[in-house]
């Protein structure tokens, strides 16, 4: 338990980092939210087709753990985000997510570019399975692949 705690814990100056951040409210619809500024910059979407999203992202030093790596949160964050855009319908509410698992298999460093591919694997009702690939794009190293299940409120057929 002391193990855990002493790597959750900030550093001095990650604490004072963190009391400098100011979090402005933001008009939905309107602007980006905080979260979307932070976690989602710099994605670029290169392809959208039915059951297929690819997405390019080059890894920023905000969503770097403490070696310099990509953190697992960030990739359990794109593969949530990515893996939710394939089957969003315009109209409809956003999906929610279900279950995640994901499989790290390398790592990512700062700077290093990565292709993100989505795909549907099935539907059924309003329940959807997605596939979630994080590829180096200059290495071609597997980063994670990601299942991602969700669930939405699909149009009545009556």
């Amino acid at each position: 338990m002391e193990r855990a705690k002493e790597f959750l814990e900030l550093t001095q100056d990650e604490s004072a980092s963190m009391s400098r951040l100011t979090v402005h409210p933001h008009q939905v619809g309107v602007e980006h939210s905080f979260y979307e500024d932070f976690a989602l910059k710099g994605i670029r979407v290169d392809r959208v087709e039915p059951g297929l999203v690819s997405c390019t992202f080059k890894v920023p030093p905000r969503l770097a753990d403490r070696t310099g790596k990509l953190s697992t949160g960030a990739i359990a964050n794109l593969v949530d985000e990515v893996g939710g855009a394939v089957v969003y319908v315009e109209g409809l509410p956003m999906n929610v997510s279900v279950d995640m698992s994901i499989s790290h298999i390398s790592t990512a460093k700062v700077d290093d570019e990565l292709e993100i591919t989505s795909r549907v694997l099935g539907q059924k009702g309003g329940y959807s399975g997605t596939i979630v690939l994080l590829r180096n794009k200059a290495t071609g190293d597997v980063i994670a692949e990601g299942r991602h299940s969700l669930f939405g409120k699909r149009t009545s057929k009556i």
